[in-house]
């Protein structure tokens, strides 16, 4: 798990996150707006409440939460296979 370290709001929706290897990046959140729980930000100010939770979640209050490993991907373009290599491939059989 890739642990952020500091989360800021900017204009747009955008979502500004350093973590703790030292990377950090700006993540466009704003296709999300309106959408299920999402439905908060449509107060552009309840967007501003981001904060890192107890858990290293990235949050807004308790029920709107991102996976840090899913921004940090977005931030290093890079997949799941790539970040974590011991992940084994499951063989489902019908």
């Amino acid at each position: 798990m890739f642990k952020p370290v500091e989360v800021k709001a900017l204009p747009n929706y955008k979502l500004w996150v350093k973590f703790s290897d030292r990377i950090e990046g700006e993540v466009d959140l704003s296709p999300l707006v309106g959408k299920g729980v999402f439905s908060l930000w449509k107060d552009s100010r309840a967007f501003q409440n981001v904060h890192i939770g107890a858990m290293g979640e990235i949050t807004w209050n308790d029920q709107v939460e991102l996976c840090p490993d899913s921004i940090y991907m977005k931030i290093t373009h890079k997949t799941a296979e790539e970040l974590f290599p011991n992940l084994e491939e499951e063989v489902v059989r019908a």
